[in-house]
C-alpha cells in the first residue's frame, strides 16, 4: 500500500509538472509576442500565427503518442516526449529568421499535444476515485502554473537579456524524463486492459466515434474558453493599457494565481457536485466577470478582473482531465481523450490571430469580450447537454484497491 501511494505522489508530480512545463514553452510566447514581433520585421499578427501553428499540430502529437500509450503503455511514450519538446524549444530560441521560428513552434505543437493525454490517462489511471476531482483540478493546473512561471521569467529575464534565453529555459522537460524512469510506474488498468494487437485496437476506437465527436466538440469550446482569454491578454494590456513589461508580466502572473486556486477548488466540488454541473456554473461566472476583466475603469479593477476571470475559465478546466477520462473507455483512454482534446485544440487554433485581427480594426477590449461571451455561453451549453461518468471505476481492478 505504502508503494501504491508513493507511486501514486510521484505520478502526480511527473503529470503535473510534464503539464506545467509544457504550458510554460507555449506561453513564453505569449508573454514575448510583440518583442518577437520587431525582431523579426513582423507584425503581431503575424507572430501570433505562430500560437495557431502549435495549436494546430497538436492533434499529431495526439494521435501518434496516444496510440504509443494505448498500444506499448503511458510510461516510455512520456519520456520521449518530454525529450522531443524540450530539444525543439530550445531550438526556438535560435530561431534565425521567423520561417524556421514557425516551422519549430510547428514541431513543439507535436509535442505539447502528446504530453496531456498520456500523461492525464496515466495520472487519472493511478488515483483512488473518491479523489479524482480533486487531482484533476490540480493536474489541470499545471497550465496555469506553466504561464505564472513563464511570466515570472519574462518578468526577470527579458529586461536584461531579451526573449531568446527564455527559450533556452524551455530545456528543463528533458531533467523531468529522468524522474519518470526512475520513480514512476507502469499502469496496472493499462496492464489489465491492453490491446494485445493493432487491429483490436482500431476496432475499439471505431466503436466510440459518436463519444469522440462529442468530446471533440466540447474540447473545442474549452479551448477557445481558455486560449481566447489567455494567448493575446498581454498583448491587451499591452495596446489598449500601455503597460509595460514589468506591469504586464505581475498582472499576468496575478490572473494564474487565480487560476490556480479556481482549478483546485472546482476541481474538488465536482465531486459532489458532479462534473457537467462544476464546468456550466463556473462558465456562467465567467460570463458575469467579462465587463470587469475586460472593461476595468481603472488600474485596481483591471487586477480583480484578471484574478476572478482565470478563476472561473480555469476553474471550468479543472474537472476536464477527470471527466472525459472517466468519459473514455478503458483499452482507448490514452489516445481517445487526448485526441479529442487536441482536435479540439486544433479547432480553436484560430481565436488568437482572428482576435489580433479584428482588434487591429477596433480594440482588444472589445474583440476579446465578444468572442469571450459567445464561448462562454456555448461551453456551458455543451458541458451540461452532454454525458457524465463521475467515479466510475477503471480496468477490472479497482483504482482503490491497487
Amino acid at each position: 500500500m505504502i508503494a501504491a501511494k508513493s507511486d501514486q505522489t510521484a505520478t502526480v508530480a511527473a503529470g503535473f509538472l510534464g503539464w506545467m512545463l509544457d504550458a510554460f514553452d507555449f506561453f513564453l510566447v505569449v508573454m514575448t509576442l510583440t518583442a518577437i514581433a520587431k525582431d523579426f520585421g513582423k507584425s503581431d499578427a503575424a507572430i501570433a500565427l505562430s500560437l495557431t501553428l502549435t495549436l494546430l499540430f497538436r492533434p499529431v502529437g495526439a494521435f501518434i503518442f496516444g496510440l504509443l500509450a494505448d498500444r506499448y503503455g503511458r510510461k516510455i511514450p512520456l519520456m520521449v516526449d518530454l525529450v522531443f519538446y524540450s530539444i525543439v524549444e530550445v531550438l526556438s530560441g535560435l530561431a534565425p529568421n521567423y520561417t524556421t521560428f514557425l516551422i519549430l513552434r510547428a514541431l513543439f505543437g507535436i509535442g505539447m499535444g502528446a504530453e496531456w493525454g498520456v500523461g492525464a490517462s496515466l495520472v487519472m489511471e493511478k488515483v483512488p476515485p473518491r479523489l479524482r476531482g480533486v487531482m484533476s483540478g490540480l493536474l489541470q493546473q499545471g497550465y496555469a502554473a506553466g504561464y505564472l512561471f513563464a511570466a515570472l521569467a519574462y518578468l526577470f529575464v527579458f529586461p536584461r537579456w531579451g526573449w531568446r534565453p527564455l527559450f533556452f529555459i524551455g530545456g528543463l522537460p528533458a531533467l523531468l524524463a529522468l524522474f519518470v524512469r526512475a520513480r514512476v510506474q507502469e499502469s496496472d488498468v493499462w496492464r489489465e486492459t491492453r490491446h494485445e494487437t493493432w487491429s483490436h485496437l482500431g476496432r475499439a476506437l471505431a466503436r466510440n466515434w459518436k463519444l469522440f465527436l462529442y468530446l471533440v466538440g466540447l474540447m473545442a469550446l474549452m479551448n477557445m474558453v481558455s486560449h481566447g482569454t489567455q494567448d493575446m491578454y498581454p498583448t491587451f494590456l499591452e495596446r489598449d493599457w500601455h503597460l509595460g513589461p514589468t506591469v504586464r508580466a505581475a498582472i499576468t502572473a496575478f490572473s494564474q494565481v487565480g487560476a490556480l486556486c479556481g482549478g483546485v477548488l472546482c476541481g474538488r466540488y465536482s465531486d459532489r457536485l458532479g462534473r457537467r454541473r462544476t464546468i456550466g456554473l463556473a462558465l456562467l461566472g465567467a460570463v458575469i466577470s467579462i465587463p470587469l476583466w475586460a472593461f476595468a475603469p481603472g488600474a485596481p479593477l483591471l487586477w480583480m478582473g484578471a484574478f476572478i476571470m482565470q478563476f472561473f475559465v480555469q476553474g471550468a478546466w479543472g474537472v476536464i482531465p477527470a471527466h472525459i477520462n472517466e468519459l473514455a473507455p478503458d483499452g482507448v483512454r490514452g489516445f481517445l481523450p487526448g485526441f479529442a482534446y487536441q482536435c479540439g485544440v486544433a479547432i480553436a487554433s484560430q481565436i488568437p490571430h482572428v482576435q489580433a485581427l479584428f482588434a487591429a480594426h477596433t480594440t482588444y477590449a472589445q474583440t476579446m469580450a465578444l468572442s469571450a461571451a459567445l464561448v462562454f455561453i456555448l461551453g456551458a451549453v455543451a458541458a451540461l447537454a452532454g454525458p457524465e461518468r463521475r467515479g466510475v471505476a477503471f480496468g477490472r481492478v479497482t483504482t482503490e484497491s491497487s
